[in-house]
């Protein structure tokens, strides 16, 4: 095979390794495709196995549907023997007819093997609790299969000794065969974890949406024509073609025509985004209405879908510290049910009661008190919660970030770009000895090269007004203050207060920069040969929800901080304007997470809001880190949750959807705990004592199965989830 791949043209390097059967290829992807590949490695007489590079979506939807189908043909199986064992075992107690050869008085051991021969293949359909169960038993670790394992074969095995009995002449054990018990208890459980599969098929819906939103093919413009080619061979600088009302393929740039698309799925938003030249697109999402071509940038498992699915699969398989109390708790439990059904049968049994009835007591007890419940109770209400976030354009990356978002008593928001816009305008310019076009015209030859976004509003202001650019030299940035450079020359200051005053230069102008701070304006002082020539002001408009989100969660008792660089009377104009309780103002990169520590050393709950790489400190810091989708991918990387969106909105949605899920989670361990804890005096016969029935074993399986049903269907109720806003 290697020989065979290495005369194609395009192959860099290329190793087989026997032992693992896996073959490591590196290529040139302009030269070959990976089809080509494909076909080389069929003609050398093998056949290519790549499952990453099918669809996952395919691959995991017949994998449950198999798994489904596979649990309801072991249920239909143990239905057919079960029924008519029910019918043998208890029809002639109710006065059903039997023939003659299975009538117990005058053919007992016919009646005794019929019913033997009826439940072995009930418990070969239910083979599984036993493989499982007994290993588990076995290595000192008993589990939820070992409590049925051992319920069904004590009532098994005591089935066995009583056709021996009968062998030796002892008819009267006729009448205590426990073979219907085992197998009706199969029968039930099978039925339970039949309908919970279903059921846990529901709660990964958001997934299954995610997965069949990426199309099959693409089509391609390739030396000058169309082709259409699987999704897995798109690659990065491909030319893809999308026509109205198509999904677009995978991420990349539009290079021709223009359209709308709608990113709902991916975002919440249900607006469709416009997109001409130059903007980006992203795979999974549908293009409307115009013919586009665009420029490929991510390809398989880098595409921002790729990325949200594989973010809400690592979510949905994770924790929440709620569940690991339920973890603990399934592990002494197990032990402890069964050291009570051998103590309670055994109490019975030295009381005087039969054999056939203390068994029933141990047999009930191992049933009723299986803790599947207790195991199902966390992780499908996380995976329904994690999964209807990503709905409304909330990514939640785990469930301890599930778990704390609904403690969250303090949210801090960073102010530039997720308060507001981030797109700051010059509004004002104040010279002092020197024209405005001058004083713009050097700081936006000083502010060319900057990044920073004040800066790059007064380039935007300098070419607005076609003014020409000074040659700068000895640029140099000093952090949370501003530039220092050379013009021709002279020495030029740009940047905030605390630079003019560390510099040493007298600062004039006081009551228009004290005016132009009032009203919400960043003044930023310019200075010429240690000389204040100017100021020019700069305004961030406020983002359009960021006053309704403040206000819900107020009115969810939530105090709201903004943290900012800005001087602090900018910024409490803006905190005036959208309603913020504390201003952090004049706080520098570095020091936003000692911020958020210090509210959370006054004992509270913080969440960090913010968008920049200034912010993942602080975003780390805090007990919740949120990220705004338009952010960086440190802040996103750094951050436990992600808003799709840039919608301060979405904030509440994310702290809403957390006290639903815990709602549930909580809801669920209490009906998981009360139900065992209940179930276990009556299968025990302490109601009995007291003159009250005693719980047939057959009972107390379908009390557990519908228990396990219960909790799955009361963590579905979150699909109807609904951000309050």
């Amino acid at each position: 095979m290697e020989r065979a791949l290495r005369k194609l043209t395009g192959i860099v390097e290329a190793d087989v390794n026997i032992a693992t059967e896996k073959a490591q290829i590196r290529y040139d992807s302009n030269v070959l495709r990976i089809s080509q590949i494909k076909q080389a490695i069929e003609k050398a007489g093998y056949k290519p196995l790549d499952l990453e590079m099918e669809s996952k979506v395919d691959q995991e939807g017949e994998k449950r549907e198999k798994d489904i189908k596979t649990l309801w043909n072991k249920f239909v199986i143990s239905a057919i023997f079960t029924l008519p064992l029910l019918y043998i075992a208890m029809g002639h107690m109710v006065g059903a007819p039997l023939p003659v050869f299975l009538d117990p008085h005058p053919n007992a051991l016919n009646f005794a093997i019929t019913q033997l021969l009826l439940t072995i293949p009930v418990l070969v359909a239910g083979q599984k609790f036993y493989t499982v169960g007994f290993k588990a038993l076995i290595r000192r670790n008993p589990n939820m299969d070992s409590l049925i394992a051992i319920g069904t074969s004590a009532a098994f095995l005591y089935g066995i000794y009583a056709i021996m009995e009968i062998l030796n002449g002892n008819h009267h054990m006729v009448m205590e065969l426990y073979f219907e018990t085992a197998a009706v208890i199969i029968t039930l459980i099978l039925l339970g974890k039949y309908l919970e599969a279903v059921s846990k098929g529901k709660t990964s819906e958001a997934i299954k949406k995610l997965m069949g939103m990426q199309p099959k093919t693409a089509l391609i413009f390739q030396d000058g024509q169309e082709m259409v080619i699987p999704i897995e061979e798109v690659e990065v600088g491909d030319i893809v073609i999308v026509k109205p009302g198509e999904k677009i393929p995978v991420d990349g740039t539009v290079v021709e025509g223009y359209t709308s698309v709608d990113e709902s799925m991916l975002t919440g938003e249900s607006i469709p985004v416009e997109k001409r030249k130059g903007d980006p697109v992203i795979g999974g999402s549908i293009n409307k209405n115009g013919s586009i071509q665009f420029q490929t940038t991510k390809v398989g498992k880098d595409t921002a879908l790729s990325q949200i699915i594989k973010l809400v699969e690592d979510a949905q398989g994770s924790k929440a510290p709620i569940a690991k109390m339920a973890d603990i708790i399934s592990g002494y439990f197990v032990p402890i049910v069964i050291g009570i059904s051998i103590l309670a049968s055994v109490l019975w049994y030295f009381s005087g009661e039969s054999a056939v009835f203390a068994l029933t007591i141990f047999i009930s007890v191992l049933v009723i008190a299986c803790p599947c419940a207790l195991g199902l109770a966390t992780p499908t209400a996380i995976m329904v919660g994690t999964g209807k976030g990503a709905e409304n354009g909330v990514l939640i990356k785990g469930g301890e970030a599930l778990e704390t978002a609904h403690k969250i008593e303090t949210v801090v928001f960073d102010k530039t770009g997720t308060i507001t816009e981030g797109k700051p305008r010059v509004t004002d310019i104040v010279t002092k000895n020197i024209s405005e076009e001058e004083l713009l015209m050097m700081a936006a030859s000083a502010e060319k090269g900057s990044e920073h976004p004040l800066g790059e509003a007064i380039v935007r202001a300098h070419e607005e007004r076609k003014l020409d650019l000074k040659k700068v030299d000895d640029f140099m940035s000093i952090p949370g203050r501003g530039i220092e450079v050379s013009i021709e020359g002279k020495k030029l200051l740009l940047g905030n207060k605390k630079l003019m005053v560390e510099k040493n230069i007298s600062i004039g102008l006081e009551d228009e920069s004290n005016r132009l701070a009032n009203e919400g304006k960043t003044p930023m002082y310019v200075a010429l040969n240690q000389e204040l020539v100017g100021i020019i002001a700069v305004a961030d408009v406020v983002k359009e929800n960021s006053k309704k989100a403040i206000e819900k969660l107020h009115q969810m008792g939530i105090e709201v901080a903004m943290i900012t660089g800005d001087n602090k009377l900018t910024a409490n104009a803006i905190a005036k304007q959208v309603g913020i309780d504390i201003v952090l103002a004049e706080v520098l990169p570095e020091d936003k997470a000692n911020e958020v520590k210090k509210l959370q050393g006054k004992g509270k709950k913080v969440a960090m809001v913010g968008d920049g790489v200034n912010d993942a400190p602080a975003l780390a810091q805090a007990d919740v880190g949120i990220a705004i989708g338009s952010g960086t991918d440190v802040a996103m990387e750094s951050a436990d949750i992600v808003l799709m969106r840039s919608d301060l909105v979405d904030v509440v949605t994310a702290i809403q959807l957390s006290k639903s899920t815990i709602r549930n989670i909580k809801q669920n361990l209490f009906w998981a705990f009360a139900y065992n804890t209940a179930g276990i005096p009556l299968a025990a016969g302490l109601v009995y004592l007291f003159g009250g029935p005693l719980l047939d074993p057959m009972f107390a399986a379908g009390a557990m199965a519908l228990s396990s049903v219960s909790v799955v269907s009361n963590a579905l109720r979150l699909r109807n989830f609904k951000p309050q806003l």
